[in-house]
């Protein structure tokens, strides 16, 4: 089972993600455990303050290193022998990506850090942290939903989350390409309609037609991923006919 912490000084932002839906059947699994902790409870002072201003000045507030190490010392203490991830939401992180995602839900132990304010005590970042994630190149107001981003793509690769181990084989990005076009019942409607080569129940023509419209999307909307993936014979030829179908 994985364990997922989170270290947050707004909790109750994550009752309604992790609560429902497939991260709560997940849980209901046992699949994955989650923890929220508000890590403004480890201050060692009497105010509870968790951040300062910056040494040689400057705009805004700073998280201070003491209550996160604290912090996570608790929480792997608890965790015993099993070395957890430790990631620090940060708009510096590297991007995050679905390849990314994949490997953490390898993990056994994901600990995560959002942070708010002006930003972090870099020796929380230097002497603490596995992994400097951001979810894109903008700026939040804290790491929550960041966090609930990622929880959310690295839960639903865990083994029986999804109802089929294959749900998620070829999602955009798994294989590299974008995600072929989906279609269901009725065959009809409104009068457009379901491509014929879908309901022929040949199933090696369907594999082609949707290997071919996945690279066609990839090729009309994400031209660059192709670059980053080498292609089959039969993916060249078929990139070569959809090329040719835009002249």
């Amino acid at each position: 089972m994985m364990k997922i912490d989170v270290l947050s000084l707004f909790p109750e932002m994550f009752s309604g993600v992790l609560g429902h839906s497939i991260l709560k059947k997940a849980e209901e699994k046992n699949a994955v455990s989650y923890k929220v902790v508000n890590f403004r409870e480890y201050a060692d002072n009497k105010h509870k303050t968790v951040d300062d201003y910056p040494y040689g000045g400057g705009a805004g507030m700073v998280l201070k290193p003491q209550p996160i190490f604290d912090a996570i010392t608790a929480l792997t203490e608890q965790a015993g022998a099993s070395k957890p991830r430790i990631i620090l939401l940060c708009p510096q992180g590297e991007r995050f990506s679905q390849r990314k995602a994949e490997e953490l839900s390898k993990e056994e132990h994901l600990i995560f850090i959002c942070g708010h304010y002006e930003g972090y005590d870099e020796r929380i970042r230097e002497h603490l942290v596995t992994d400097e994630i951001s979810i894109g190149d903008y700026v939040l107001t804290g790491g929550e939903l960041g966090a609930m981003v990622i929880i959310d793509s690295v839960v639903r690769l865990l083994p029986d989350v999804l109802g089929s181990e294959e749900s998620h084989l070829h999602d955009s990005f798994s294989t590299g390409f974008l995600e072929h076009p989906h279609y269901t019942r009725p065959a009809e409607f409104r009068g457009l309609k379901v491509p014929d080569v879908l309901l022929s129940g040949d199933h090696k023509r369907i594999d082609e037609w949707r290997t071919k419209e996945s690279l066609r999307r990839t090729y009309l909307r994400r031209s660059d991923l192709l670059d980053k993936i080498e292609l089959s014979d039969e993916q060249k030829k078929m990139l070569a006919e959809i090329v040719k179908e835009r002249e």
